[in-house]
């Protein structure tokens, strides 16, 4: 597996299974029935971002986004969003693509690392931040309408990335 900067052509691959997690409603705010401009432009077009693919030979497996949280005054701290393919689901793919992007945006010097609303009931993904020592800072009741357990809890979660700073 090799992962590596999006390409032009990389678009056609990563948004079925885009489409799929953002239609399940179970993980991100995004409207269910996004279309497939709105979700290019969100995914691929954020300014000041990047984009990230998991692929083996030609199929990507998965990808990542990383951008400025924040503009200005905000943007030494960087958030990212991650998907990865159904049937590539338990391989590593997410785990993989999570520590190329840290260092990634390290790299690029940002300090610090935020997620703004990781679903407190996607429980590999909240297993994954902690593993890769993300803190929850705060848990927001009710502010996500999921379509299996109702309104649930948005965890906000943060790391640093400066080299010596303490970590959990």
């Amino acid at each position: 597996m090799e992962i590596r900067e999006a390409r032009e052509g990389d678009w056609a691959q990563i948004w079925p299974f885009l489409r799929d997690v953002v239609a399940a409603g179970e993980t991100y705010c995004w409207p269910r029935d996004t279309s497939e401009a709105d979700a290019r432009t969100w995914w691929m077009g954020k300014p000041g971002g990047r984009v990230f693919v998991a692929a083996d030979a030609d199929r990507v497996l998965g990808t990542a986004e990383l951008h400025p949280n924040q503009p200005a005054a905000g943007g030494h701290v960087c958030n990212a969003g991650f998907m990865v393919a159904s049937h590539a689901a338990g391989r590593g793919i997410g785990r993989a693509l999570a520590g190329h992007v840290l260092e990634q945006a390290a790299n690029a010097g940002y300090r610090a690392m935020q997620f703004n609303a990781v679903v407190e009931t996607n429980t590999n993904a909240v297993s994954l931040w902690q593993s890769l020592g993300f803190r929850i800072l705060a848990t927001i009741p009710g502010a996500f309408r999921h379509p299996g357990h109702g309104f649930v809890g948005l965890h906000v979660m943060h790391r640093s990335l400066e080299a010596d700073a303490p970590q959990p």
